[in-house]
């Protein structure tokens, strides 16, 4: 109850609504609509495998997953400074990669920002899954994890932990990063791609985005921001506050999230705003890990005297029982007795002699 997870991944959890609110913006419009869907999806278990994702996938229809061409994850971008890094399965000379590296690169580039590129091979033996786009590519589908970090988190590490809070997570990072990923699908492009963004870390709500085209509007020769700051449809930093805010403030544990959770609902509420449909699909957390239902519990701390005092007490004590026996003995046999009941006791050998 502790945990809330501002950054992994809260910060993905805010980066899809205010995606999912511009794109609806901009589709709200007949003259500015794309001629293709978007789809987007929360999932849970992120820490844990990714296994909400993989229940996800492996609910579509068939035809479906292999309508998506690439998946762009997105995993805690509420902390960086001026560099993302793109985790990738597929080595990058692949050609679906290549576009999804250079896409990003380029809008990195106009709004001087630095995103690098990891390759890092699925081992198939290994049941343990290190970024969430792995659950995509174990099913043929090329995808790719945009992240702060450049390296992969150990198992249940940096996953929203007692320590990710709401002050360590920079708002402005966030509005650099969904501006990154949105002007990025709607840049030139010539085929259908996907974007996912994964929810938290631990104990936290996953989220996926589909875009069956990466690029929506493209503009041949032109560098133009279709997101633009000032104009109606820029990225809204009071919104996108908003709702870490809120994030920050709700413990997020997949484990204990129902169906009719308050916070589902609200997600569910608000993506309904954004969008044609919302499903709601409640599975079972399956794994190694077993779940107790306490999420809290009172802990009760007593202060007590210090040993320093009890040595004191003992210390007055005694020297009180010595006086009143020395008293005692004074008043009542004199001093000689008193003083003869600290001498030696003559030896046997004298006594003999």
């Amino acid at each position: 109850a502790l945990s809330v997870g501002s950054d992994s991944n809260g910060s993905g959890i805010v980066a899809l609504l205010e995606i999912a609110r511009l794109f609806s913006l901009l589709y709200s419009n007949p003259k500015t609509r794309g001629r293709y869907n978007l789809l987007f999806g929360l999932t849970s278990g992120g820490p844990y495998n990714y296994n909400g994702t993989q229940k996800w996938l492996r609910s579509f229809d068939q035809r479906l997953r292999e309508s998506i061409d690439y998946a762009i994850c997105l995993n805690s971008i509420g902390s960086w400074d001026n560099e993302l890094w793109i985790h990738v399965s597929k080595p990058p000379e692949n050609a679906y990669i290549k576009q999804i590296f250079e896409g990003l690169s380029n809008v990195a580039e106009e709004l001087d920002l630095k995103v690098g590129l990891k390759h890092k091979k699925i081992n198939i033996s290994n049941p343990r899954v290190a970024w969430e786009h792995e659950q995509f590519s174990r099913l043929r589908v090329t995808a790719a994890t945009l992240s702060e970090l450049s390296v992969t988190p150990e198992l249940l590490e940096s996953t929203g932990g007692l320590f990710d809070t709401r002050q360590y997570v920079n708002e402005t990072a966030i509005v650099r990063g969904v501006k990154l990923v949105a002007e990025s699908l709607a840049e030139e492009g010539e085929r259908p791609k996907e974007a996912c963004v994964e929810s938290m870390k631990r104990t936290i709500l996953l989220l996926v985005i589909i875009l069956y085209r990466r690029h929506i509007y493209g503009h041949q020769g032109k560098n133009i921001q279709i997101f633009a700051d000032e104009s109606s449809l820029a990225v809204n930093p009071a919104y996108i506050r908003s709702w870490l805010d809120v994030l920050s403030q709700t413990p997020r544990v997949a484990p204990f999230l129902s169906k009719d959770d308050l916070f589902v609902m609200a997600l569910k509420k608000e993506l309904a705003g954004h969008v044609d449909e919302v499903n709601v699909q409640h599975e079972t957390l399956e794994g190694i890990f077993t779940f107790y239902d306490s999420t809290s519990a009172r802990l009760n701390i007593y202060q007590v005297a210090s040993v320093t005092f009890d040595l004191l007490l003992l210390l007055v004590l005694g020297s009180y029982l010595i006086v009143l026996f020395s008293f005692l003995v004074i008043t009542t046999r004199g001093l000689d007795d008193l003083i003869s009941l600290f001498r030696r006791p003559p030896s046997r050998k004298l006594k003999t002699a």
